[in-house]
């Protein structure tokens, strides 16, 4: 296909497009002539994830290109592919620092037995917000944490089986991303409408909508 073409099937601007190939975020095209490039179903997998990668995920181009670069090396590995996409795990591979809540969530998780990353970004986010939590007198037992990881073990099931089947690595990173980044909302106004319900199960006296 031509550049307008995949501009078409893919929602992005022909100008975009010439600033990813330029930026080297994008493979160029099978050159035809001096001016004139084909383009494949592989470009419009690359370019789809782009987009999500920095529209959906909020990355820089800069970030956005090592992220590409990564999921090349790792393209065989689809626990990997996954991890860089979702960014479960940091390009730089560093450790969590010590800090009495990073061992809490240690604890956490070898109660669970998950293999998380060492370097996930999601083990930082859970220890900053039990040190929180204490900063404000509310402190958190990380036990009372194991019915909550229950439920996002089994909601972690529903999203996997979503990605069965699909082979292709570009295909599955943007699938991940746009299913995990965009259904989060989903799943927390979910929560609320939940919170809303028992609340009126065991509160109120008629029902209010």
């Amino acid at each position: 296909m031509r550049m307008s073409e995949l501009s078409r099937r893919s929602g992005v601007s022909v100008t975009t497009i010439k600033y990813y190939l330029r930026e080297g975020l994008l493979p160029a095209g099978r050159q035809l002539s001096a001016t004139q490039a084909e383009y494949d179903e592989s470009h419009l997998r690359a370019l789809r994830l782009i987009r999500a990668l920095i529209g959906v995920r909020g990355l820089s181009v800069s970030t956005t290109r090592e992220v590409l670069g990564a999921l090349a090396e790792e393209s065989a590995d689809a626990h990997r592919v996954l991890g860089l996409a979702l960014g479960a795990i940091r390009l730089t591979g560093e450790g969590e620092a010590d800090s009495p809540e990073a061992a809490e969530v240690d604890a956490l998780i070898g109660e669970l037995g998950w293999n998380v990353h060492t370097s996930a970004p999601a083990r930082s986010a859970l220890a900053d917000t039990l040190a929180s939590l204490r900063g404000l007198g509310s402190p958190l037992e990380w036990r009372e944490l194991l019915p909550y990881a229950r439920l996002a073990e089994e909601t972690a099931v529903l999203d996997l089986d979503q990605l069965d089947g699909i082979q292709d690595p570009l295909e599955l990173a943007e699938r991940a991303l746009l299913l995990t980044v965009l259904l989060e909302p989903a799943l927390l106004a979910l929560r609320r409408m939940a919170q809303q319900n028992e609340s009126a199960r065991r509160h109120a006296d008629t029902t209010d909508n």
